[in-house]
């Protein structure tokens, strides 16, 4: 189970996808696109993943029927503070998952490396 790493000027990153719905999204667009929004009371793990095709299938299968759009969101955070965070694997060989407790949020959202960016994005049919 490996993850995505690049060297930066900043050190090495790791890439992370996060498929999100469009009030989330919306949260993350007025933090100037740098941070994930606190978790609501009944959402006690924010839950980035490994891979984008998982993304993909999570924002187009969960979040359109869920709430019309979903998007998958693509960003970097710091590998070396990554590794506080065992890879999860949630399902079948590919759906692997990070767990970072909502306690632990604001702290995540400092060692993201430059923009949290939307890279697909899926909408319920009219």
């Amino acid at each position: 189970m490996t993850r995505t790493e690049t060297e930066t000027r900043q050190g090495r990153t790791t890439t992370l996808w996060r498929p999100t719905g469009p009030e989330e999204l919306a949260l993350v667009e007025a933090s100037g696109w740098k941070a994930w929004p606190p978790r609501l009371p009944e959402q006690p793990i924010f839950y980035p993943v490994l891979n984008e095709d998982y993304a993909v299938r999570i924002a187009r299968d969960w979040n359109v029927p869920a709430s019309g759009s979903g998007y998958v969101t693509r960003f970097e955070v710091d590998t070396a503070f990554l590794a506080r965070y065992p890879v999860r694997q949630a399902g079948g060989e590919t759906i692997l998952e990070l767990w970072v407790p909502a306690e632990e949020l604001a702290e995540f959202n400092r060692h993201i490396v430059g923009r949290i960016e939307v890279v697909r994005e899926f909408h319920a049919r009219a």
